[in-house]
């Protein structure tokens, strides 16, 4: 059945180019995955924190370098935007950001990111946030991010909170974590 409107963003525009690599200040920069990244993805996978808030853990390199091939694959197949989020200098791992369930006909898709344990209460993730944000409503074309993170987790509503993702509700019993039920705060950005 044909739609009547037009898709928002262009399915295949992010596919014909390449995954760009996002600056957010002079210190930190946005790229995508590398297989390299997997010993610094198995560490990360190991901290309490992100297996609370992400419900997963690594157990191999395989395993994480798995990951990052799902991650890297995402671009093309369009279905999702991944980016290690790294010191401008060293190349460390800092976290990551993302944006995921891509809707073209929208132009909506969904923002989800993790700081990793050394880097957090540095500001990075915020920034990380923004680059992402100003890449997907400029170059991009994308017309409403959404974030979603559960109530009890306020680091990511603080983020949420000092990127101008304003609270749209709350989700109730909305996911199964290990500790059990979580409600969730729905946040959004429209393009300006």
């Amino acid at each position: 059945m044909p739609s009547l409107v037009a898709p928002a963003v262009p399915p295949g525009s992010l596919a014909a180019r390449p995954q760009p690599t996002l600056r957010a200040g002079r210190d930190l920069l946005l790229r995508p995955w590398s297989p390299d990244d997997a010993p610094a993805v198995l560490a990360v996978y190991q901290d309490p924190e992100i297996q609370r808030w992400h419900v997963q853990r690594a157990d191999s390199l395989a395993e994480a370098a798995a990951w990052i091939a799902d991650w890297h694959g995402g671009w093309a197949a369009e279905s999702g935007a991944h980016w290690a989020v790294t010191d401008a200098r060293t190349d460390a791992l800092l976290g990551r950001a993302a944006l995921k369930r891509l809707s073209f006909a929208d132009g909506s898709a969904e923002l989800a990111y993790w700081t990793a344990p050394a880097a957090r209460g540095r500001g990075s993730c915020p920034r990380a946030v923004e680059a992402v944000v100003a890449w997907a409503f400029g170059s991009a074309g994308f017309q409403r991010l959404g974030l979603q993170h559960a109530v009890a987790n306020t680091a990511s509503c603080r983020v949420a909170e000092k990127t101008g993702f304003a609270a749209e509700g709350v989700l109730r019993s909305a996911w199964q974590q290990a500790d059990g039920r979580h409600d969730v705060h729905v946040h959004a950005r429209i393009r300006a």
